[in-house]
């Protein structure tokens, strides 16, 4: 498989596993629209429409109005309230000296209020004068118009007060029940302000609505912006506020009867004359009465001031009015936000950078809805938001469960959810005779190569273009969990111990096929352990854990037969495997107890007979289970590491033992001891200035001791190996190659090995007997020759009859080794050989 595909594979696996996301991010819309819908959220969407309101800049003051306001100044200095309908025709009288466009009296004027009811009435009947009423479903409730007005100069009262009182929308006209079409005070004065300007006309595309000069007034809909149900009786629009104060010039109606204005305030502008007290009823919530903290409310001719800049503002300088979307588009708004929460969690799973991604995404939700406010468009704010939090907080709590319980990698199952997969396995056997189900464990065989010399981006690709084979081996009906850093359990259902074993070979041949990676082909081995569950006679003590462990061990059983095996089960293994971890339990025990001790077996001189020295071979003298040979206890102090500690014990006490030997005899030549080095141990970077401290601490000659080490630890990395034992040369001890002809030694790292001594394997030896002049003398006599052409002498091994005896001196051997000369043998028994004095 390519880079490419390997990249594309991941994309897709990315794909699939954020559908959850998605699944999520729908999920919530809906039942974000549901509550909505239902006007669960309508209050606070009211509430986020005024807090946007009060971060618009302020217009100021619309130069077109005039506002008269009634004060309580006013009220006080006339003396009555209502005031007089007199001061009122004294007020129109003033006014009309200053050649005003339209003049609004935004007070109801319905019945006398003498003096001066005649001389109002006559001054209402001015062409430029427009009087306001208040419409009502009930006749009781209303407010008639003054007497005598022409329809076309009347206008009801246009605000729309929402459930908390807050006046957000402008009614512009309703239908009477004779189909008359009723305006609004602001829409009548604004046709008579603009009758020499622009007229109505209704829209083309939408017949019911009103194209007005430069604007499109679009009517609001039960369910526009961030409404529900909305009571929208006749034609409504948004008041978008021109500002939250001054929203046009105010002079008080006792400046105008006294004459204190300018002429210039009134010419052709639109006069609103109404009450600005506080202490009547003609005040009213707005978006700013949060934070208007003196003068909560706003009085209703300032109210109207506002509108009629709206109206004046959209009509002839093109000014946006508010419009809003339709119930789809809300709908994808809300979904796309609730997405994106959802794919912020799942993408970014360290909890501060996704608090920091969820804050970005929350500003960025807020800065595109100011935009589109500042804009004219009013679209949900808190139903956004509420999607991108809920979904984002629900979409991380799957992520931390999901992640409990999957590979990050691969997004297989993990070791707690394939053990859940397998309980639920074993329960389901339980009750049916013929239910049988497999547990595979599968081990990439040299899967660390791969990562040391290609990277671990590299083993990652390999990885999943494994599971990608595994998968289309195994069928959908199965699971593939991935338990460890290239360790794959797969529970495949159904079968028998047959079937397993066929799928092992499936396995087996799919990983033939090499892969592809960065353009290099690698093959890949693996290396199965099988163990059957659902056995009715078992089914009832069966757990997961042990049917997974029994997998493992046997797949352990296959590593150690070789590469590319697979292994089945079976009780000797799970006994075997606990033997094991019991002798390692044991094992560090014994190093803190000091349990070992040495045995020595003789090096011989062939020529003369005479023992040259000793090989140090470690015994364990457990205080229960007797002395346990090397070949149980060794290999497992290799893999946990305890080889190290125990054999720089080994080396000290050996040293110890020769230095009191030096005591007791007295020997024609320097007696040797030989001292094997384990692979670990020539792997310790202080080695050599361990040997060195040993040889300090017991005062023995360094050219008294021999290092012996397998030929196989030097050929794993011969040039650090020759480095290591040229450094151990440099002390003046003696070297030696151990098992000789077993391993793959090249002749040319050969000569370069600065060692002493080759040791010909027993295996070679024991069968010399056999045979006059086979192949085994002759790879004997072939090895001494060897070693006499690089300056080595030879120690053969496993020495254990006078006719080998014979045919190792006949071929020029030096020196031997065997149970024909003795047993390894306690320090006290080997004290008492060398006293006898044997000669073979």
């Amino acid at each position: 498989m390519s880079v490419a595909t390997g990249l594309n594979l991941s994309y897709q696996n990315r794909r699939v596993r954020i559908l959850p996301a998605m699944l999520a991010g729908a999920t919530v819309t809906l039942l974000n629209m549901g509550v909505r819908q239902l006007g669960g959220l309508q209050g606070l969407e009211l509430g986020s429409f005024d807090s946007l309101v009060r971060l618009q800049p302020d217009s100021g003051p619309d130069p077109r109005l005039l506002v008269v306001g009634i004060s309580e100044a006013d009220i006080q200095a006339l003396g009555r309230f209502p005031i007089s309908d007199g001061a009122i025709a004294q007020t129109l009288t003033k006014l009309q000296k200053y050649q005003p466009k339209v003049i609004g009296l935004d007070l109801y004027r319905d019945l006398p209020q003498a003096p001066g009811h005649e001389e109002l009435l006559a001054g209402l009947k001015a062409r430029n004068v427009v009087a306001i009423y208040k419409l009502s479903d009930s006749e009781s409730e209303g407010v008639a118009a003054p007497p005598g007005i022409p329809p076309d100069r009347l206008g009801f009262n246009d605000f729309v007060l929402d459930p908390d009182g807050v006046v957000r929308r402008n009614l512009l006209s309703v239908s009477q029940p004779d189909k008359k079409i009723a305006l609004s005070f602001s829409v009548q004065v604004a046709l008579l302000y603009l009758k020499d300007r622009v007229q109505q006309k209704n829209s083309s595309v939408h017949p019911h609505q009103i194209n007005w000069g430069k604007a499109e007034f679009v009517p609001l809909t039960s369910h526009s912006g961030g409404y529900a149900n909305l009571d929208a009786k006749g034609y409504q629009i948004l008041l978008k506020y021109r500002s939250g104060k001054d929203v046009a010039r105010q002079v008080s109606i006792t400046q105008v009867l006294k004459g204190e204005i300018e002429p210039s305030w009134v010419k052709d502008k639109i006069v609103l004359i109404g009450t600005t007290a506080p202490s009547t009823r003609d005040v009213f919530l707005t978006p700013y009465s949060p934070v208007k903290k003196q003068s909560p409310k706003m009085p209703g001719v300032l109210l109207h001031a506002q509108m009629l800049s709206q109206i004046l503002s959209a009509v002839l300088d093109g000014r946006s009015l508010f419009w809003v979307w339709p119930e789809w588009a809300e709908i994808l708004w809300n979904g796309a936000w609730a997405m994106v929460g959802g794919v912020l969690a799942w993408r970014i799973q360290h909890p501060v950078k996704a608090g920091l991604a969820g804050g970005a995404g929350l500003m960025g939700l807020l800065g595109i809805s100011y935009g589109i406010f500042t804009g004219g468009g009013w679209v949900p704010l808190v139903s956004p938001t509420l999607g991108l939090v809920v979904t984002g907080v629900g979409v991380s709590a799957y992520r931390k469960l999901y992640d409990a319980f999957h590979d990050s990698l691969t997004g297989l199952p993990n070791r707690d959810l394939f053990v859940d997969c397998l309980g639920r396995a074993i329960a389901n056997t339980r009750g049916r005779r013929s239910y049988l189900f497999a547990v595979l464990f599968l081990d990439l065989d040299r899967f660390k190569v791969i990562n040391d010399s290609l990277g671990h981006l590299a083993g990652d690709e390999l990885l999943m273009s494994v599971v990608q084979r595994l998968r289309a081996i195994i069928g959908s009906g199965n699971t593939v969990a991935r338990v460890g850093g290239d360790d794959f359990a797969i529970l495949v259902r159904n079968v028998d111990v047959g079937s397993a074993v066929d799928l092992a070979g499936r396995i087996h041949q799919a990983l033939i096929v090499p892969f592809d990676l960065k353009g290099q082909e690698v093959f890949v081995t693996a290396s199965i352990g099988i163990a059957v569950g659902g056995e009715p006679a078992a089914t009832v003590r069966e757990q997961p854990e042990h049917l997974l462990r029994d997998a493992h061990t046997a797949m352990y059983r296959a590593k150690a037969l070789g590469t590319g095996r697979y292994q089945v089960f079976n009780a000797s293994m799970h006994a075997l495997a606990v033997e094991r971890l019991q002798l390692e339990t044991d094992l560090r025990v014994a190093l803190k107890r000091q349990e070992f001790l040495l045995h020595y077996q003789p090096f011989v001189s062939l020529a003369t007979g005479r023992i040259i020295g000793f090989e140090a071979l470690v015994r364990w003298q457990h205080p229960l289970r007797g002395l346990i040979s090397p070949v149980k206890f060794i290999p497992v102090a290799e893999e946990t590491g305890a080889i190290v500690p125990l054999g720089e014990w080994v080396l000290e006490e050996a040293c110890w033992q020769l230095r009191l030997w030096e005591g007791m005899f007295d020997f024609d030549q320097p007696l040797i001891m030989s001292v094997n080095l384990s692979g670990k141990q020539f792997a310790q970077p202080d080695l050599v200035d361990r040997i060195q401290m040993i040889l300090e601490t017991t005062g023995l000659s360094a050219d008294s001791l021999k290092l012996e080490i397998t030929e196989s630890v030097v050929m794993d990395d011969v040039e650090s190996a020759i480095a290591v034992l040229k450094h151990m040369k440099e002390l003046n001890v003696k070297l030696g190659i151990d098992d000789f002809g077993t391993g793959y030694s090249s002749l040319s790292y050969l000569s370069r090995f600065p060692t002493d001594t080759l040791k010909v394997d027993k295996s070679f030896v024991g069968r010399m007997e056999l045979e006059s002049e086979g192949e085994n003398v002759a790879i004997v006599r072939t090895i001494v020759a060897l070693a006499h052409a690089l300056g080595m002498d030879v120690i053969a091994e496993g020495v254990e009859t006078a006719a080998q005896l014979a045919r190792l001196r006949a071929i020029g051997c030096e020196y031997g080794q065997g149970y024909f000369f003795a047993k390894p043998l306690p320090s006290e028994a080997a004290t008492a050989l060398m006293a006898s004095e044997p000669q073979w």
